[in-house]
């Protein structure tokens, strides 16, 4: 390795942890009050009360860290340092600050001055380090600015924030500056093989290290018989006679025009590797990785690993866990590709973390564009990956692309106004060249859509509406202009047919929810499945549940694509276990009905005709009085995944058993407000859930497990090992004879779960693993040493 080449390569490790946390890159919001004189008096006096006691009076740290040399543990860009003073680190003694928005980026401002600010008068000449950068110094063999570079050592996209002295030092005199750790570390394997590489993370029994190619190493230490770390910076230390004063100077000048990010730049950045098209369609000859958000394209939410099984699954204990950071419950399927795990948390944050230990070796925190509408708490359900970039959504409604690799944000678009109610918290779903992403907000009157968008670029491809507007078909199922704010949401992650090359998603309920007299029709698409052509956006079929909806009875449940005999013959079908009770059985190619029966109680329809829609019981509206119908507003079951088992047949999902009690009530839409014309109570009875496994031609319920309450969220996951995993929203992780139903093993987690397990395997060792509560757990059977 030339020495040449790791000029700044250690530049702003300070420790092991800050290594990992400042590779996350977030968008560039701007300090408003960024060298105003009066900010900067009223932030050292915020400072003075509220900070000094940790941080130390000329915020040289103390009980917290020094805050005094521009580069932060948790980003250097302002956007990134507003997030940690307002909203406090989880998990550690920072505490959200309770200030305003000004008082925040006052705070921001004095930071700026304490630490030099931005007046510093710089001798040399920009564009010149630039040269010298690219050039004669070859940083850009190691480092990356704005997408140009080495991902190996830190990224420098924001290193201006540092006075000129500390990059002055930084470059002459590697490794002298105070609180510095190196990071590069050398170990042998007990089999010989030699790694290299800059430290990501590490703990007592194992290390995560990141490669000159640009690859994790994530190793167990039991399996080292050699670990050698660096003394001293690996950065060449004779700066000081290779080059000139001048280049020295004109370096430092480039260096301190860097001071945030620059994502229009990033998006051009050369993503190598990762997660092919080719390779998800074939997801079940890795059954090691968790590719999508159902595991597959399908939706059968299927694991093919075995390890873990009837003999043995009474010895599964918790392997690890990991608390992200964040306010809300996680409600995340991970991905697993090749011994690294993708997850996101509540409020915009997302890691990458060593499936087989839980250590992070990267944290991305988005930052929402407009204070307001921070959307603390909201939700999110996970990635999307393709090649070597992961999708995301947002809670104040874009889209980001991600750096598999480093976290570093690639680019971001976004989706519709959040002023307007807009949202997503769904994972994308990635096909070809395209990135399929869907929205939130039904309960605000927008109008849905699902949109495409070019995974190298960002660039919309296609915007599918949920809710067609006059000369579309569907239009005349809507009175008047009640089109405009009709809601169907497609907040939940559809299903793909490779084969056939058809697109299925979900969509929610019309608005508003309760009130259906000022939307006379059925309401098209709301509460329906379409099939699209994922090329064009344009629809091939639909099926709607339940028309002309007024129950909030979403159709986002998962459209589960299985090929079985049906009737004596092999077809294509698409198996749906309905928030309005229903289970149903379409034809995937056309969209035939095929079936259709009650798996919960219902008290709101007598039936299903010959083609599948809903035969009304008479008085069962909501009205001004109220009205009690089965199942409740939540449904009889949710977006939980349900689950495939081909060993047994059977389809297998969880339940709720409940009733509403629903108000018709008028009225007017407000923009950016909730819209749903009435409301609902629980009616006072008990109420309870379960799990059940059904035979998928005809209904019947083969085994059903009854659990004290039922859940939002709660999924189920079945194996090749016979076992059936399930959460329950009353805490409990169970496991169960797929073909009994006979409970096998449960732990009381602790937590309230809002997700579906997942299934992945490590060096031949099988975990599965759960969001839970605020945390993420991972289990797995006894390792033996």
């Amino acid at each position: 390795m030339k020495k040449s080449r790791l000029i700044l390569s250690t530049l702003i490790v300070v420790s092991v942890t800050s290594a990992i946390l400042m590779a996350q890159h977030g968008a560039a919001q701007k300090n408003p009050f960024a060298d105003k004189p009066e900010a900067i008096d009223a932030g050292k006096k915020i400072f003075d009360q509220m900070c000094a006691g940790c941080h130390g009076a000329k915020g040289d740290g103390g009980r917290g860290p020094g805050l005094n040399k521009g580069t932060f543990k948790h980003g250097n860009e302002d956007a990134q340092l507003f997030g940690v003073i307002k909203n406090g680190i989880t998990g550690t003694a920072m505490p959200a600050m309770g200030l305003t928005d000004d008082e925040v980026w006052q705070s921001v401002s004095f930071l700026r001055a304490l630490s030099g600010g931005s007046n510093e008068k710089i001798a040399g000449n920009v564009g010149a380090g630039e040269l010298v950068f690219t050039g004669k110094g070859d940083c850009i063999a190691c480092h990356m600015i704005n997408g140009q570079g080495s991902r190996f050592a830190p990224d420098l996209s924001s290193i201006g924030n540092l006075k000129s002295d500390e990059l002055r030092k930084i470059i002459l005199k590697p490794g002298s500056r105070e609180g510095y750790m190196p990071g590069f570390v050398e170990v042998v394997t007990k089999n010989g093989k030699a790694i290299k590489g800059l430290r990501r993370n590490e703990d007592t029994f194992s290390i995560q290290l990141f490669g000159r190619d640009e690859e994790f190493y994530l190793l167990k230490k039991r399996d080292l018989s050699e670990i050698k770390y660096a003394q001293k910076s690996i950065m060449p230390a004779d700066y000081g006679t290779r080059l000139t004063e001048g280049e020295i100077n004109d370096l430092i000048a480039y260096l301190k025009s860097l001071k945030s990010s620059d994502p229009s730049k990033s998006v051009h950045m050369p993503v190598k590797g990762g997660l092919t098209f080719e390779r998800i369609v074939n997801s079940r000859k890795e059954p090691h990785n968790w590719l999508t958000y159902f595991g597959d394209y399908e939706g059968r939410h299927y694991s093919l690993l075995k390890q873990i099984n009837l003999n043995n699954v009474a010895q599964v204990q918790t392997a690890w866990t990991f608390q992200p950071q964040g306010n809300g419950l996680l409600q995340g399927s991970p991905l697993v590709v090749d011994g690294v795990m993708y997850t996101t948390a509540a409020s915009n944050y997302a890691y990458a973390l060593d499936a087989a230990t839980g250590k992070m070796l990267w944290e991305y925190k988005y930052q929402p564009k407009d204070p307001k509408f921070d959307v603390k708490g909201v939700a999110n359900r996970g990635f999307a990956m393709l090649g070597g970039r992961l999708f995301m959504t947002t809670g104040d409604a874009h889209v980001v692309a991600l750096d598999a690799k480093t976290g570093r944000l690639l680019w971001e678009v976004k989706l519709a106004e959040v002023a307007q109610g807009y949202f997503s918290s769904m994972a994308p779903l990635a096909i070809k060249d395209k990135v399929i992403v869907g929205m939130g907000g039904g309960e605000f009157g927008v109008r849905g859509f699902l949109d495409a968008y070019d995974a190298a670029t960002g660039k919309r491809l296609w915007r599918f509406w949920t809710i067609p507007g006059p000369g579309e078909f569907g239009n005349d199922t809507w009175a008047g202009d009640s089109w405009k704010y009709g809601g169907g949401a497609t907040w939940m992650t559809g299903t793909y047919d490779p084969e056939l090359d058809i697109l299925y998603w979900g969509i929610g309920n019309p608005a508003p929810d309760l009130n259906g007299d000022v939307r006379m029709g059925d309401n098209l698409f709301s509460d329906s499945v379409v099939a699209l052509d994922p090329q064009t956006g344009k629809r091939r079929w639909h099926f709607q549940f339940t028309p002309h909806d007024v129950y909030d009875w979403d159709a986002n449940e998962t459209p589960m694509l299985v090929n079985r005999m049906w009737k004596g013959k092999m077809r294509k079908l698409l198996l749906e276990a309905n928030r309005n009770a229903f289970y149903y059985v379409l034809d995937r190619e056309t969209g035939e009905f095929l079936f259709g029966t009650p798996f919960a109680r219902q008290t709101w329809a007598k039936g299903l005709d010959k083609n599948g829609r809903p035969i009304l019981d008479t008085g069962k509206e909501p009205s001004r009085e109220g009205t009690l119908v089965y199942p409740n507003l939540a449904g009889a079951t949710n977006w939980q995944s349900p689950s495939y088992d081909p060993e047994t047949g059977y389809f297998i999902f969880t339940y709720r058993e409940a009733g509403n009690i629903y108000v018709k009530e008028e009225q007017k839409y407000e923009a950016g407000k909730a819209y749903w014309g009435g409301r609902f109570f629980a009616p006072g009875d008990v109420e309870w859930g379960g799990v059940k496994a059904i035979d998928p031609e005809t209904g019947q319920t083969k085994w059903d497990y009854r659990f004290s309450t039922g859940g939002l969220g709660n999924g189920v996951l079945a194996t090749a090992g016979g076992v059936t995993f399930v959460t329950s929203g009353d805490g409990n992780f169970m496991a169960f004879n797929s073909r009994t139903g006979k409970l096998l093993w449960r732990t009381q987690t602790g937590g309230d779960i809002h997700a579906s397990p997942i299934s992945y395997a490590v060096g031949g060792r099988q975990y599965v693993a759960c969001s839970v509560g605020n945390i993420l757990m991972s289990f797995a059977l006894p390792e033996v040493d």
